[in-house]
């Protein structure tokens, strides 16, 4: 186990796609959406600890989750959560991640992943990190993984890389979300990955890039590099990061680096971004079903999300392809094919009835 690696888990989102369960006071990464007694936070927080100990993983959340976090992850100090005090994308996160790390060890290896992630083959993944790891340490490299596309999807970007004879091949470009016939034509290439949001780079080639690419986030935040890993730290971050453009990492510097990486994966991996991916990656009944709750009764209900609350009886009938998540105060019942509409319908639940339903 290296002593220079270390992992930064985002976890600041709100998770809107998963309404009504995921809610702006406890969105999806502290729920257990997979039915196994632990919330996606815990189950990602656990999934790097064979890659270094529980004090070199460190949580970026907004503020107003630190009690959540130190209630899932209560191995963690205070100096390994940082909190932002505005949401103001990936960027910006990164950037105070890579400055708080680089004051506690120059030599730092990060990986930088989501909270609400699936990675079905575990061991796999963690041998494709192993490897990244071992690249960016001996390399000024930014390392993305890229996960090989298994159907012509429109919800992911993708990453076109150099196809040479290495494992670790050198991204040409990235590509935004694009449409069915674009994305039918990259799979036919073979030369595309789907982008899974994980990083791998050492802080100091991470922070070079940030100087060189996106110089406006550096400055504000290095101001402060004094204060890291101190008392004052939350009041500089408090006064001085929101101020920092809103813009995600991909845009700021991954689209505009010439040292960009990325090893083609295969490990089960699935971003969990709505209801529908849940039910596809989960293991459903005979009807195609995916039911969780202790007394619910599906009768001629096939290819269906359920999920009712533990004490309430459900008797559900003549559904096909539908999403139906009770969560005592709200009801949701939709096509699971329209699932793409909830979260605007989101907005007209605010307009009507504020915010004590989100």
């Amino acid at each position: 186990m290296n002593n220079h690696t270390y992992v930064a888990i985002m976890a600041g989102g709100v998770g809107s796609r998963f309404w009504p369960a995921s809610r702006e006071a406890r969105p999806k990464q502290f729920l257990d959406v997979m039915n196994t007694g632990k919330s996606l936070i815990r189950l990602t927080f656990e999934r790097f600890l064979p890659l270094c100990p529980a004090e070199n993983i460190f949580i970026v959340t907004n503020k107003i989750y630190k009690q959540l976090v130190k209630e899932h992850l209560p191995e963690l100090t205070d100096n390994q959560i940082l909190c932002e005090p505005s949401r103001n994308n990936t960027a910006p996160c990164i950037a105070y991640t890579a400055l708080k790390l680089q004051a506690l060890d120059p030599e730092a290896n990060l990986i930088v992943a989501p909270s609400d992630h699936i990675i079905l083959s575990e061991i796999s993944f963690l041998d494709t990190l192993r490897k990244g790891l071992a690249f960016t340490a001996a390399n000024d490299a930014l390392l993305t993984l890229g996960i090989r596309p298994t159907r012509p999807d429109t919800g992911y970007g993708y990453i076109r890389y150099e196809n040479n004879d290495g494992e670790i091949k050198k991204v040409r470009q990235f590509t935004e979300k694009p449409n069915l016939e674009r994305a039918k034509e990259f799979l036919a290439t073979g030369e595309y990955l789907w982008n899974a949001g994980i990083f791998v780079w050492r802080v100091k080639t991470l922070l070079d890039a940030f100087q060189n690419n996106a110089v406006e986030i550096y400055d504000i935040l290095s101001a402060g590099k004094d204060q890291f890993n101190t008392s004052g730290e939350q009041a500089f971050i408090d006064e001085h990061y929101p101020t920092t453009p809103s813009i995600s990492v991909d845009y700021a510097i991954m689209e505009k680096a010439d040292n960009i990486y990325t090893i083609p994966s295969s490990f089960g991996w699935s971003d969990l971004g709505t209801w529908a991916s849940l039910h596809s990656e989960s293991d459903k009944d005979e009807e195609g079903n995916l039911i969780s709750g202790r007394k619910v009764i599906a009768h001629d209900t096939h290819n269906s999300l359920i999920r009712i609350s533990p004490d309430k009886l459900a008797v559900i009938g003549g559904l096909d392809d539908f999403i139906v998540v009770d969560e005592g105060d709200i009801l949701l019942i939709y096509p699971k094919n329209r699932e793409q509409e909830i979260k605007a319908l989101t907005a007209r639940v605010k307009e009507e009835y504020g915010m004590d339903f989100l």
